[in-house]
């Protein structure tokens, strides 16, 4: 068997959860990260190039002899990566996972996604888009929809660009902020409003070559500061897979009326598509509506999903590369990861960053995956908001998360913070 240099993009703990997975399998010879974080460099070689300077990615590619690219974030898939290999002599026959541009635009507009959903049948909430031209319009839309109100910014706002708003004079002051004073910057030149839905949300990962498709494990992730969901929303304060709710009966309604319309609908449209789809969805009373659309696989999702998976996750992205995804029998762990995310204080407003991390070595069977880390000489300190994130299993979701706290109380650095009820809601 020949073994593979592969490189993947990103720095967070998505990233990390990849190297380790990847480091596991028996075809891969080097893994290269670009930049990577204190985590990978354990396990790969980090590059210090950023996720959307191309031509350094493409001389690394080059120098490292790549065989594979995976891409991390939805950055660089928005801003066409993909096609950028596809275009380049040197680099046309390397294989990029993640869709090119227009796939891309799923997750980049959020009008794109909706009217993608409307063509094709899939359930989601009832919308409207408008620009500084239709402000009026979008005043109009307003009146007539009840509260809650959902104003999202069309482009990517960092995972900023969503307000819930419960009075109707407030919403339409921030659908000004965002389509006049542009709020989120260019992000919000177009804003969709969206009927408010109530339910539980969960998170759906698929897996396409472009014809045949593996829907991954399940997951559900907590996005807000505070305990019992309330503060700000953050990148992800933890997340449990498989998600208790969604039963046999619930599975089947997602795949029949969301993952097989969406990948259907994206042949039907000539939307090439290689990567991951992340269905964001909301369970309303039995039915499933989708949320949104991500191009690239969630974080802290990827922590609990990537450990439930049996199979050479290297060999499973082989198959997606080369068109041979319908060969593949998807093999899924029993019991139950859980995901737990100790943050930087004050996250996700402002925080300091470059504080000791201590208690790290003194778990060497734990799975413990780095997000906002950096070496610094013999220490590893902290680089981000969201710094590292313990995951564990157990036959239940109590168990395992009782796993990832245990091991958490032997962590420390300053200011670290994180949620003590992961799972609270199932």
């Amino acid at each position: 068997m020949k073994k593979r240099n592969i490189l993947v993009l990103g720095s967070g703990g998505r990233e990390h959860t990849f190297c380790w997975k990847m480091a596991q399998s028996k075809m891969t010879n080097q893994i290269f990260v670009a930049p990577g974080n204190a985590g990978t460099a354990a396990l790969a070689t980090n590059l210090n190039i950023g996720v959307n300077d191309f031509e350094a990615l493409k001389n690394a590619v080059i120098l490292h002899n790549i065989h594979l690219v995976v891409v991390g974030p939805e950055d660089p898939l928005v801003n066409g990566i993909h096609d950028f290999f596809l275009q380049d002599e040197q680099l046309k026959d390397i294989p990029v996972i993640g869709p090119q541009k227009l796939g891309a635009t799923l997750e980049g507009s959020k009008e794109f996604a909706k009217a993608f959903m409307s063509r094709h049948n899939i359930p989601t909430a009832k919308y409207g888009s408008f620009t500084s031209e239709t402000l009026q319009e979008g005043y109009e839309f307003l009146e007539q929809m009840t509260a809650p109100y959902v104003l999202k910014a069309d482009g990517l706002a960092a995972g900023k660009g969503v307000l819930i708003i419960n009075e109707l004079d407030k919403a339409k002051k921030e659908l000004y902020k965002m389509l006049i004073d542009r709020k989120f910057g260019k992000a919000s030149s177009r804003v969709v409003i969206e009927e408010f839905l109530s339910g539980i949300e969960l998170s759906c990962f698929v897996l396409t070559d472009g014809e045949a498709y593996l829907t991954l494990p399940m997951a559900k992730d907590y996005k807000r500061i505070g305990e019992g969901d309330t503060g700000l929303n953050t990148g992800g304060m933890g997340a449990i897979s498989p998600v208790p709710f969604a039963d046999e009966k619930f599975y089947n309604e997602i795949q029949e009326t969301i993952v097989k319309p969406t990948i259907e609908g994206l042949k039907k449209d000539n939307i090439p598509y290689l990567g991951f789809v992340f269905i964001g969805l909301i369970r309303v009373g039995d039915q499933p509506y989708v949320i949104e659309y991500n191009v690239r696989m969630g974080d802290p999702e990827t922590q609990v999903v990537l450990p439930r998976i049996k199979n050479d996750f290297v060999a499973m992205l082989f198959a997606t590369a080369n068109g041979k995804l319908d060969e593949v029998e998807l093999l899924i762990e029993d019991q139950t990861a859980t995901t737990v995310v100790a943050v930087s204080g004050g996250y996700p407003e402002t925080y300091e960053k470059r504080k000791k991390i201590d208690g790290l070595d003194s778990h060497p069977d734990k799975t413990i995956f780095h997000a906002g880390t950096i070496n610094a000489d013999a220490d590893i300190l902290t680089n981000g908001g969201r710094v590292l994130a313990v995951t564990s299993m157990g036959e239940n979701h109590q168990k395992a998360t009782a796993k990832s706290y245990k091991t958490l109380e032997e962590i420390h650095f300053e200011g670290m913070y994180y949620r003590k009820d992961i799972g609270f809601d199932l």
